[in-house]
């Protein structure tokens, strides 16, 4: 889970080097995001997930945690979420490859959210 923290984190690093300081090595802004939600509100929905990641990841570290608990919830409703999740973004990237930094990083959510949710499911059905 923290490599797919990481992924996601460099991916916004990214992102807000292009937009805050116009760094010419990486792709240009129109390449990391679709537009559908502006910039200025993209970026602390990004922190903010971030921040939750961050939580999940340190209670799976410590192995305990709310995160951690094993909880019915997240082994069912938020493991088909991430299952949706994933086959919404793979279809999206047979219409829309033409922006692939996004949809890869979707893809990078959706296997951090299933992650999760096959470890409650495999906790709990012990």
């Amino acid at each position: 889970m923290w490599a797919l923290l990481g992924l996601f984190v460099l991916r916004v690093l990214g992102q807000a080097l292009v937009a805050f300081f116009d760094v010419k090595f990486l792709p240009p802004m129109e390449a990391w995001y679709s537009g559908l939600m502006p910039y200025p509100y993209l970026l602390p929905s990004q922190i903010a997930l971030i921040a939750v990641m961050v939580k999940i990841c340190l209670d799976f570290t410590r192995r305990r945690g709310f995160f951690f608990e094993p909880k019915k919830f997240l082994a069912r409703e938020a493991l088909w979420f991430g299952y949706v999740y994933l086959a919404a973004m793979m279809a999206r990237a047979v219409f829309l490859w033409d922006h692939p930094i996004p949809i890869v990083f979707h893809w990078v959510l959706a296997a951090f959210v299933i992650t999760v949710g096959l470890s409650h499911r495999r906790r709990l059905s012990r």
